[in-house]
């Protein structure tokens, strides 16, 4: 009865929690297209200005890739107003901090002032939107710094071409099959027409959101995103192209040799649904069931019981058309990554065939309550899920009741989850190795 009794109490205080977190916006339309969304938070004297673009690795010709990620750091290089070399100088003039990051689907600016800069800061966004300076000059300063970047990220980065060697081999159609940061190669032959061409087909207000979060006065914001986005013409309807993948029956066998490694890595991979369903929601429960933590199945069992890991993880990898359920685990000698595997399979056989206790869902919902707390804890955390609310899953109320989707979720539907998706007939298995002497690096 005491349990009961805590169990309730604790049930109840993560509801109120959660209730209390949530999130008030104002959403509306300017005529050219572009879509605002406003969150009042006068609790600090700061705001976070953000635009996000519904463009990313996907939207890309297969024979120039990386120009989203590529657009990430050429529209910092300047304006028509806005000299090169200008734009980090006024942001921290004035007290803020900017950044931007791309994804396979959307790429995201923003800045975080003082409150008393958002005249400043939407002026900034407004300029980036509508007169970007794009020339040669620029162009070839970026291409040497995203150069670097690869150099740092996936080259010299031990395990870096995991997440490139899985999209390569899941997909085989779809634009996921290659990296955010595209091939060098491809950047290096495209002409300064062809980034110009990309900024004006993609770059554009109605294919944008804007966000305004923080203290500010509302009726000045809203006369300050008219000024300075409302005379912005209105780009070309975009027509994207749907791409479906075949399903998986047998397993796709690959390796992968990693000069920077002296530890081999197995892969399982499984293609999964688009984020914006129900079951990849459930997925995300199954990963944290699994490998969430030293307390998990997969961890206590493989890696503390066993000892034959010595690290195991899992992640669904979710996008806005497909997603990639990642089973990785580094086997620890005289174990093999067969032995390991096998290992893995069998606590997914449980999944499927058994329900989890209701103490392990009562641990997945207190998790995901917390996350859920977490992820709305900071303004620019807000602003971000403001974003990408609506402009990947085309519902920005999902900020206050996408908990109540993972809250419903039941035992029930975590065992068909697994049987659905994680079919060892119906995965990539990885041997992700040290490369051979012969082809190490020097």
């Amino acid at each position: 009865m005491k349990k009961s009794i805590m169990a309730l109490s604790s049930l109840l205080l993560t509801g109120s929690i959660a209730s209390a977190q949530n999130v008030a916006f104002e959403e509306y339309n300017l005529d050219n297209g572009l879509h605002v969304i406003l969150h009042k938070d006068p609790s600090a004297p700061v705001i976070i200005t953000s635009v996000m673009y519904h463009v990313g690795a996907k939207d890309e010709n297969p024979e120039r890739t990386g120009f989203a990620h590529f657009f990430e750091h050429l529209l910092f290089e300047g304006t028509k107003n806005i000299g090169r070399g200008e734009w980090f100088k006024i942001v921290t003039a004035n007290g803020g901090n900017n950044n931007a990051n791309t994804t396979e689907d959307r790429t995201y600016y923003y800045e975080v002032f003082p409150s008393n800069n958002l005249k400043l800061a939407l002026w900034m966004e407004s300029e980036r939107m509508l007169q970007p300076v794009i020339n040669q000059i620029g162009v070839d300063t970026q291409n040497e710094v995203v150069k670097e970047e690869k150099r740092l990220r996936y080259d010299n980065n031990p395990y870096g071409a995991l997440i490139p060697e899985v999209k390569k081999n899941m997909f085989k159609n779809h634009p996921y099959r290659w990296t955010t940061i595209g091939s060098m190669a491809h950047l290096d032959a495209a002409t300064l027409e062809e980034f110009q061409a990309f900024n004006k087909k993609f770059y554009i207000p109605n294919n944008a959101v804007l966000v305004v979060a923080g203290d500010f006065d509302t009726a000045e914001a809203k006369k300050w995103i008219q000024d300075y986005f409302g005379p912005i013409s209105k780009g070309t309807p975009i027509t994207r192209q749907k791409f479906e993948e075949a399903p998986i029956t047998q397993t796709i066998k690959a390796t992968y040799e990693d000069a920077n490694i002296q530890i081999p890595m197995i892969v399982a991979a499984y293609r999964t649904p688009s984020m914006k369903t129900r079951d990849a929601r459930v997925l995300d429960m199954i990963s944290t069931y699994l490998t969430g933590g030293k307390s998990s199945k997969l961890y206590k069992n493989i890696v503390d019981e066993k000892k034959m890991a010595l690290q195991i993880g899992a992640f669904n990898y979710s996008q806005e058309d497909y997603g990639t359920y990642i089973i990785y685990g580094l086997p620890m000698a005289p174990h093999t990554a067969s032995e390991m595997m096998g290992e893995v399979d069998k606590e997914i056989v449980k999944l499927q065939t058994d329900l989890i206790s209701e103490n392990d869902y009562q641990k997945l919902q207190n998790k995901f309550e917390n996350n859920y707390v977490s992820n709305n804890a900071s303004v620019e955390g807000i602003a971000s899920n403001l974003a990408t609310y609506y402009l990947l899953y085309g519902d920005v109320n999902l900020i206050n009741n996408e908990i109540e989707i993972y809250r419903s979720i039941t035992r029930e539907e975590i065992r068909d989850i697994a049987k659905k998706y994680l079919n060892p007939n119906q995965r990539l298995l990885l041997d992700y190795v040290p490369a051979k002497s012969e082809n190490k690096k020097i």
